[in-house]
């Protein structure tokens, strides 16, 4: 799944791309993307793309007084093309969801793979229009979120640390795998209670979310769309990654996995060195 990282880096490469170029058409093919219906995609058809933005997840692409909103959800990405097939795209099961062609020839397909169709694309007025970046909480990289900030939001809750990191409406643009990167490198367990951090152990939370996505987006920055997968995958360091030796300690890697998702850490670096409790397994071995 595309997170804060590499949807940053999308918003950067598409800036470069589209600003200042006409939208020719906006093509959907999954009937599944498509969640608004007025205005209609033909209202930016002739438009000039004079901004890309950025709100947690989505992509904000901003042309004749409109919104394009884009959410590319699990499975979701996006692929440029300098030179887009001619002819209109056919309605099948491909991986094709929706197009977006400019009037030099040049676009972007966007694609999902799998069974589970969750890509979501939006045309507004105003990007707080869709519910999902209206519920948004703040930008980690933003400069007001400082450390009183962050310690300010997690006042009150009451909940694994994972699952608040995750939490979209509480933090806006981290997901699994940031999640796990940022509990490594702060050596903490992902199922720590919320309620029960120290003031030291807040601090190197924050330390945490903040050098963990700088330091992705900037190994990011400058990359074109189609090679920001493998960066991200190369960048890991936990998640992903088990069975394989922690880079900090040595220690083996282990996993807890759940229903529709799995979480990776280290037990020497954050749990003290005992394993977690994988519930799925346990499970099935009653």
């Amino acid at each position: 799944m595309p997170e804060l990282p590499e949807v940053e880096a999308l918003r950067e490469f598409l800036d470069a791309q589209l600003v200042g170029k006409e939208i020719a058409r906006v093509l959907p093919v999954a009937i599944s993307v498509l969640k608004t219906y007025d205005p209609p995609l033909s209202a930016v058809e002739g438009a000039e793309v004079t901004g890309v933005a950025r709100h947690g997840k989505f992509l904000d692409i901003e042309a004749g007084g409109l919104h394009l909103l884009i959410h590319l959800a699990r499975a979701g990405w996006l692929q440029w093309k300098d030179v887009l097939p001619s002819g209109l795209p056919k309605p099948g099961r491909g991986p094709l969801a929706l197009r977006v062609a400019l009037t030099g020839g040049d676009g972007f397909d966007l694609t999902e793979a799998g069974t589970q169709k969750r890509l979501a694309v939006h045309l507004v007025h105003a990007p707080a229009d869709v519910p999902g970046v209206a519920r948004l909480g703040p930008d980690p990289l933003a400069p007001e979120f400082d450390r009183a900030a962050f310690a300010a939001l997690l006042q009150g809750e009451r909940r694994q640390i994972k699952g608040a990191l995750r939490d979209q409406s509480l933090i806006a643009g981290i997901g699994n795998a940031y999640s796990d990167e940022i509990l490594h490198a702060a050596r903490m367990s992902p199922f720590k209670p919320t309620q029960n951090m120290s003031e030291e152990e807040t601090t190197a939370l924050y330390e945490a979310v903040r050098s963990t996505l700088e330091e992705a987006v900037e190994r990011s920055h400058g990359l074109a769309a189609g090679r920001l997968k493998a960066e991200k995958k190369s960048g890991l360091r936990v998640h992903g990654r088990t069975g394989e030796p922690c880079p900090v300690c040595g220690d083996t890697i282990r996993e807890v996995s759940f229903a529709d998702s799995s979480l990776q850490y280290c037990p020497t670096c954050q749990t003290g060195g005992k394993p977690l409790a994988d519930r799925r397994l346990s499970r099935l071995l009653k």
